[in-house]
């Protein structure tokens, strides 16, 4: 008895928790529009010139070796997030909680003598003689070393670095104007059109299942069973696929009816000034600079 009433306590907090993790994406999906909006550095270049500059020095940090430059340009993601005048905590949560700390997993293996031989810094074991169980075997000594961590840093680094730069395009840049600057740049329309749609419902959907989860707790006195939890997000579940399905055929026509025939338009209209030239220009000088001197 105490079995199945921990198992029904323990799904009501899945859901509670379901419930906060959708309500933090709809959060942060309004807080990147608004800050997109924020008179910053930024968000006052061109979104085409946003586009190939900050693809310019991702491309940077793809070629850069050093972790003297590495860690610059890392720096210069935090300036020019600050100059845009985007949280630092907000910002940070987005580019270090994530992906970095997986690449960090990934990345650890790298920080030991078996994969980077190099010079020991600290030696885990030393037993003198590889011992085997079997096919499974240990070696002699299992030590980090200075090529181990190294090479662990300069990609959690570029990773960082990268992300960094990609978030701030993402943060500091409508989504619309975004998928416009694609287009002119010349990405495909299929691919554009597709990518705006995902995005804008998405949105929706998690909205939906938000309302859903909200309209469920709203309604449920006392506890349920295990079962009944699952019986009712399996039927939640087919629910969103048949919305999903039907959504996606009115949302068609509707497009139809109203002159779509395969390019999105939006309001709109980009003009190149002189500050969008002069970040242009700094953007350039920076990335070849950063290269030229990690080269030497």
């Amino acid at each position: 008895m105490k079995h199945h009433t921990t198992a029904r306590r323990g799904s009501f907090r899945i859901l509670e928790k379901t419930v906060h993790h959708l309500s933090e994406s709809l959060e942060a999906t309004l807080f990147a529009e608004n800050t997109a909006q924020r008179p910053g550095l930024l968000q006052g270049i061109d979104p085409r010139v946003k586009v190939i500059s900050l693809l310019l020095l991702v491309v940077t940090v793809s070629l850069v070796q050093g972790l003297l430059f590495l860690g610059i340009l890392y720096l210069i993601a935090l300036a020019l997030a600050a100059l845009s005048r985007i949280p630092l905590g907000f910002f940070l949560k987005r580019t270090l909680v994530f992906i970095p700390l997986f690449t960090g997993v990934i990345a650890l293996p790298a920080i030991f003598n078996v994969v980077s031989p190099g010079k020991p810094l600290i030696v885990l074991y030393d037993i003198g003689r590889p011992l085997f169980w079997g096919p499974i075997g240990l070696p002699q000594q299992l030590a980090v070393t200075d090529t181990g961590i190294t090479v662990a840093s300069r990609l959690i680094l570029r990773v960082s670095a990268s992300l960094s730069f990609t978030v701030l395009l993402l943060l500091t840049t409508r989504w619309a104007s975004l998928l416009k600057a694609l287009r002119v740049l010349g990405v495909p329309r299929v691919f554009v059109v597709i990518l705006g749609m995902t995005y804008r419902y998405i949105y929706l959907l998690l909205h939906t299942v938000n309302t859903m989860f909200l309209a469920r707790k709203s309604r449920t006195v006392g506890r349920l069973s295990a079962g009944e939890h699952r019986r009712w997000l399996t039927t939640t579940m087919g629910l969103m696929v048949d919305k999903s399905y039907t959504l996606s055929e009115n949302v068609y026509q509707a497009m139809l009816s109203r002159g779509f025939r395969g390019e999105v338009s939006i309001m709109d209209t980009f003009a190149l000034r002189r500050a969008d030239i002069v970040w242009a220009c700094i953007t350039l000088a920076m990335a070849t600079g950063i290269i030229l001197m990690d080269r030497l």
